[in-house]
């Protein structure tokens, strides 16, 4: 994904806040790959996945016109809940410029109470846990 001018701040670096837009577009190709592309797994399977906990830290800065390639690793998934990290490679120097860590809770899409995984997604997501990311 290309850093774009509404990315950057006024001395054309990457802002803190745009990062998570990232890694998000990151979680919906993972989704997608998985076989639960968003735009119906949501209404398929009735339930929704708010963060419940975002953490970012960075490690070098990306300009506007530089392109960023997102890692997604699942660390961990619970009967309702599932954590993963993304980090943004700078595709011209190749270097890791952010790590983000989402914590995910399914909740009913009608009720919004906590509900578990449908199983085929956990057990797809199961199936790609990676406890100690490279």
């Amino acid at each position: 994904m290309q850093v774009q001018w509404a990315d950057v701040d006024i001395a054309g670096i990457m802002y803190f806040a745009a990062y998570p837009r990232f890694a998000e577009y990151a979680e919906m190709r993972m989704f997608s790959d998985l076989g639960f592309p968003y735009d119906r797994v949501f209404t398929e399977y009735g339930f929704w996945l708010p963060r419940v906990r975002v953490e970012a830290e960075y490690y070098a800065p990306a300009l506007m016109n530089d392109w960023l390639r997102m890692r997604t690793h699942i660390v961990r998934v619970g009967g309702s809940s599932i954590r993963w990290q993304t980090v943004l490679f700078n595709e011209g120097t190749g270097e890791a410029g952010a790590l983000l860590t989402f914590v995910v809770a399914a909740i009913d899409a009608e009720t919004k109470k906590s509900r578990a995984l449908p199983e085929p997604i956990r057990d797809a997501l199961l199936a790609c846990v990676t406890p100690h990311p490279a």
